[in-house]
């Protein structure tokens, strides 16, 4: 779906999930200004990208991107491992790219490209590590995590468990937490090792 009124070339998009048992919500992509960011490794997310990270619900970012963007789109469908996802979107000349979705079963990871360079002609290519919002604290307990395989919250109260600011997922870990009531995901399954995915933009035309 798109958000704002597209100009300019069009460009095609994939996304590859690279990683072995996770799956990527929604995917936002978002053709925008410079002057725009979605967010600063080490500084505290945004509550929009928390509910991102969280929930894995694009309209609240979109929303705050849409001052600076020229052209938002969300890939609607969850993203599986190997699988590719591509959808098209205008930028004109000189504009940047930046696209992100949650990963599940996680508690507030996601995977981003940040405010890069489109390609002036021909493709571009990059490989996208997983962040962690720090808005929520990694206890890997499903009471926590939303999506098919939980079907937990999504999006949780502050606490002071949280680390804080954004910074690179480090994947699941063993844990000796007991929820009697809900399971406590480990990494048999889970884990992962960045990079967690392939982004490919071609510009299509003019």
């Amino acid at each position: 779906t798109g958000a704002v009124a597209q100009e300019g070339p069009t460009y095609r998009i994939q996304i590859t999930n690279l990683t072995p048992g996770q799956s990527f919500t929604p995917q936002l992509v978002i053709a925008h200004r410079a002057v725009y960011r979605m967010f600063h490794a080490g500084e505290p997310a945004s509550e929009a990208l928390a509910v991102l990270a969280e929930g894995g619900d694009t309209n609240p970012l979109a929303d705050d991107a849409e001052p600076f963007a020229q052209d938002i789109q969300t890939i609607p469908d969850l993203l599986g491992p190997g699988q590719t996802a591509s959808t098209t979107f205008n930028a004109r000349p000189g504009a940047l790219v930046s696209v992100a979705a949650m990963l599940i079963p996680t508690n507030d990871t996601f995977f981003a490209l940040n405010a890069e360079p489109l390609p002036a002609s021909g493709t571009a290519s990059f490989l996208v590590p997983a962040y962690d919002a720090g808005s929520e604290a990694n206890d890997q307990n499903c009471r926590h995590i939303p999506g098919p395989r939980c079907g937990g919250e999504g999006v949780s109260a502050p606490a002071d468990s949280d680390e804080g600011f954004v910074h690179i997922g480090n994947g699941f870990h063993e844990t000796d937490l007991v929820d009697d009531a809900f399971d406590v995901l480990g990494p048999t399954g889970y884990d992962w090792r960045n990079p967690v995915a392939r982004i490919t933009i071609r510009r299509v035309n003019p």
